[in-house]
């Protein structure tokens, strides 16, 4: 679904509208140009790196690589050392289909990535983390080098008072959880009132139930182990003496203790952890998790969660959920991110027409459909006049007379300005 299925759809795309992209493209002249032809023409940059990330292994090098070469540059691809029988594939696969005069794939670690950066490329993508990503720019800097950045960081998602929890959860926890967590534009944290996060960890623990691919004690419904706050010890121990009196003890437990407690549950495995009452200063809230995790931190109002936003780095992506379109576009119209999603996650991923990138500290450039052609492809800006009728430009050059500035004004289509 995410792998095999927007690749196809991606080459598709550039087969049946390269010729389209490629073409010329036309545009406005003033009077002193307009005996000339004036266009814009896409021409390949020349030499490009793409260098791609474990967590979507096909995807993130398949859909830039497309870009790349239906805009006639040569590519090295370097697929991540970490998904190592994908970048075995894809280095035993692709020459068979692509000319090798114009594209190669380079396996290796960080190392071998690290020589290739010393060379001089006409191009370079990079998805992956902040860190990195700037040891990429800081290297292509030396050569000059025009780069897209494709990186990750905390995306918030606000939750209104005024939504359904079962339809906020449904939507979350599918965009949180798929791929295990690891999706660079997925929900990273919520932010809501107390009470929509009761409502929201009711709503997920019914949820999360079906959607469990195995479990590993062979049962048909999901198992949960609740850790409370130890900060509130009479509701702590409320919980764990009352609940296993009307849940079935062989899929749920609660868990008591402190932090300590709490770090050696979680050298264990789970499938899905929900954190709530988190605080900004905490660990998990300092760095993009890209795991089956989610925490929610508690705001009293939609301005409070836009300040918690707005002082932060700018994240790849942010998502709003309310009834009210004027809560979800205020959310759009006072903060900032790569990408946005209104009562929904990233499904703008599925579509062509809308470009994918981050701002700031997310990132930046953008790919995905013509988006890609564009990126790799140099805008070179053209204009063709005639060789003769020299004496019509006779008005461009000395000595400017008051009557011929006001001529070449009028000529370019300036406008008159007025300072207040």
């Amino acid at each position: 679904m995410s792998e095999i299925i927007l690749c196809q759809k991606e080459v598709d795309l550039a087969l049946r509208n390269l010729h389209a992209w490629m073409k010329d493209q036309p545009v406005a002249k003033n009077l002193l140009t307009q005996l000339s032809s004036a266009f814009i023409r896409k021409e390949p940059f020349g030499l490009v790196l793409i260098l791609s990330p474990w967590n979507y292994p096909v995807n993130l090098s398949l859909l830039p690589l497309v870009g790349a070469l239906a805009a006639g540059n040569c590519v090295v691809l370097k697929p991540s050392e970490i998904s190592q029988s994908t970048e075995k594939v894809l280095a035993e696969v692709l020459p068979r289909y692509l000319d090798q005069s114009c594209f190669a794939v380079m396996l290796g670690g960080p190392e071998e990535a690290g020589q290739l950066l010393k060379h001089k490329f006409d191009y370079i993508l990079f998805t992956g983390s902040p860190r990195v990503g700037k040891i990429v720019m800081a290297a292509a800097a030396k050569h000059l080098t025009p780069v897209t950045l494709e990186l990750g960081g905390k995306n918030p998602c606000y939750v209104d008072d005024n939504c359904d929890a079962q339809t906020v959860a449904n939507r979350v926890a599918f965009f949180r959880y798929f791929n295990a967590g690891q999706t660079c534009v997925a929900p990273d944290y919520i932010l809501c009132s107390p009470e929509m996060q009761e409502r929201l960890v009711a709503s997920s623990f019914s949820l999360l139930a079906p959607i469990r691919a195995q479990d590993v004690r062979s049962n048909d419904r999901n198992c949960v182990v609740l850790k409370p706050s130890e900060i509130s010890q009479s509701t702590e121990k409320v919980l764990a003496e009352v609940l296993p009196r009307y849940l079935d003890q062989s899929c749920f437990a609660v868990m008591l203790g402190g932090p300590e407690e709490a770090g050696q549950l979680l050298k264990h495995k789970f499938d899905y952890i929900l954190f709530t009452d988190v605080q900004e200063t905490e660990p998990v809230m300092q760095e993009e998790i890209f795991g089956p995790i989610l925490p929610i931190v508690t705001v009293r109002s939609l301005d409070e969660a836009i300040d918690f936003i707005n002082r932060r780095e700018k994240p790849l992506a942010l998502y709003s959920f309310s009834n009210s379109s004027q809560v979800v576009n205020q959310v759009l119209a006072q903060t900032s991110s790569g990408n946005f999603g209104g009562n929904e996650g990233f499904m703008y991923q599925t579509l062509w027409s809308m470009p994918m990138g981050g701002v700031g500290h997310s990132g930046m450039g953008r790919y995905h459909g013509k988006f890609s052609f564009d990126t790799f492809s140099n805008h070179r800006a053209c204009l063709l006049s005639h060789a003769g009728l020299e004496k019509l430009n006779e008005l461009h050059y000395p000595p400017y007379t008051a009557m011929k500035k006001k001529l070449i004004s009028w000529a370019l289509g300036s406008q008159s300005c007025t300072l207040l």
